[in-house]
């Protein structure tokens, strides 16, 4: 942090958010220069309000690769908010972001599915770039600010940046699962990882369970007192007492914007699109629908084996029922993500070949981003959604499909093992590692009538519409403010 002689230099920045990614996309074009748009995504659409009310900055990495020694990126105003920029060079992503992210704490953090790779090399890039974010926001932010950190690229930021700036409220939000004990132990850098997030006022996660494990590794690793949650208080799952402070754990389960989902999806072009697209696949009785990032966490295996097995038993048939599967391209370095491909598509070339007919495959699969309103059409359009994740922080995808679900049509099959089964209880809940029963789940969606599925549809739509993303951040931060106030 910059200081004039004793005294730190600060930020003017009252409210800042830190997360791996700025709402930015920033792109080198061919004379050398660079350009960039926006790419606002949940997040950004609920944050944005605050930051521009409270002179907010935003601490990211723009999207592009440094090139060596290249200096730091100039920060960006956007009418009333500061973006800043962090350098990552192209080691920095293939050991900090590729490496330690997303081939160690991703599988670790989703139960494994894939074998964590523990490398020094890539613990001492995740510690080096996390150092980076933290003195990036040190210098943004104003003096006895409120900084809120994002999800488990930076979990080492809270304390980073509590040792450079002890006057900041300091938050931060997991986006995905904490994992049991048993799992978390077998991470090298276990009780640095923890004593990390300890450096915020208030750790947040999607659910209660993941609170829980996080309390009690606090006790096991750093040897802090906890307590268990307060009867009746919103949130509170928690409390860390260190030797100088007490640090507060909740669970504060993420949402949508329900309502703009809502009211775009009503438009009158989405819904003549949704129409096409029904023609456009033939007409079929039932429409299944998969969307994800082809990520092995997400379960697109397991919804293409049951559709397989559906199809082989004759409880569906091939003439009037499709799956549509939308998978987004996702971390296509990584090792474990190619093999994934390989097998989807080769499951997918399967089930096309035994049912599908020239001109009508059963399986329609397309491995590209899909711009937003087509794919709201898709949700307007699909009779069933397939949400079938092995583990998942929350699984928006699902909260979307509800959101955009305004003629109370449509089904949704979800597995238990995300964040958003907690919630949406009129959803066909499903054990995705039971083949049997998310077949039963599919032909009971399948087969409810009419009025069964209003029922669900309007229960699941007044959870979404009420629990959006608004009141998500606002009652975390709501929190976060109440760590002083105590």
């Amino acid at each position: 942090m910059p200081r004039t002689g004793d005294t730190p230099e600060f930020g003017d920045s009252d409210f800042v958010v830190v997360a791996n990614r700025l709402p930015i996309d920033i792109e080198r074009l061919p004379d050398g220069t660079t350009a960039w748009k926006r790419s606002p995504g949940g997040l950004v659409t609920a944050l944005e309000p605050l930051l521009r009310r409270r002179r907010g900055a935003w601490v990211g990495w723009p999207g592009a690769a440094a090139k060596p020694g290249e200096p730091a990126p100039d920060p960006i105003d956007l009418d009333d908010l500061r973006l800043q920029p962090v350098r990552l060079t192209a080691e920095d992503i293939a050991e900090y972001y590729e490496g330690f992210s997303n081939a160690t704490l991703w599988p670790l953090y989703h139960d494994v599915i894939v074998k964590p790779v523990y490398q020094r090399q890539w613990w001492d890039r995740y510690v080096d770039v996390n150092r980076r974010f933290a003195e990036a926001t040190a210098e943004a932010a104003s003096a006895g600010a409120t900084v809120w950190v994002q999800d488990y690229q930076l979990q080492l930021v809270p304390k980073m940046l509590r040792e450079l700036r002890p006057d900041l409220t300091i938050g931060f939000f997991l986006h995905i699962p904490f994992p049991p004990v048993e799992l978390f132990m077998q991470l090298p850098w276990r009780a640095e990882i923890v004593d990390g997030l300890l450096g915020a006022d208030l750790v947040g996660f999607h659910l209660p369970g993941d609170a829980q494990n996080f309390l009690f590794l606090a006790k096991k690793l750093v040897g802090a007192p906890i307590s268990r949650g307060t009867v009746g208080v919103r949130n509170r799952c928690g409390e860390v007492r260190l030797a100088d402070r007490t640090v507060r754990v909740g669970a504060f389960p993420i949402s949508i914007d329900s309502g703009s989902l809502d009211r775009t999806a009503r438009a009158r072009d989405i819904r003549r699109r949704a129409k096409q697209i029904r023609a456009e696949l033939g007409h079929p009785r039932k429409i299944l629908l998969g969307v994800d990032r082809l990520d092995y966490t997400k379960g697109i295996d397991v919804r293409l084996l049951a559709f397989n097995e559906l199809l082989d038993e004759g409880r569906v048939k091939p003439d009037d029922t499709v799956l549509v599967q939308l998978a987004t391209p996702s971390r296509e370095r990584v090792e474990s993500y190619q093999i994934l491909r390989d097998e989807i598509e080769r499951e997918v070339g399967h089930i096309n070949g035994e049912y599908g007919e020239v001109g009508h495959p059963v399986v329609h699969y397309l491995h590209r981003p899909i711009p937003r309103n087509e794919l709201l059409a898709f949700f307007v359009a699909a009779d069933i959604m397939l949400v079938t994740p092995l583990r998942d922080g929350m699984n928006l995808v699902a909260k979307e499909y509800v959101a955009c679900r305004s003629d109370l049509g449509g089904a949704l099959v979800l597995s238990e093992f995300t964040g958003a089964a907690a919630e949406l209880h009129q959803a066909y809940l499903v054990n995705p590692h039971d083949l049997d029963g998310v077949k039963d789940a599919i032909e009971a969606a399948a087969g409810q009538t009419p009025e069964e599925g209003r029922r669900r549809m309007r229960a699941l739509r007044r959870q979404v519409l009420t629990h959006d993303v608004d009141r998500w951040a606002r009652s975390f931060l709501d929190a976060l403010a109440g760590t002083h106030a105590a």
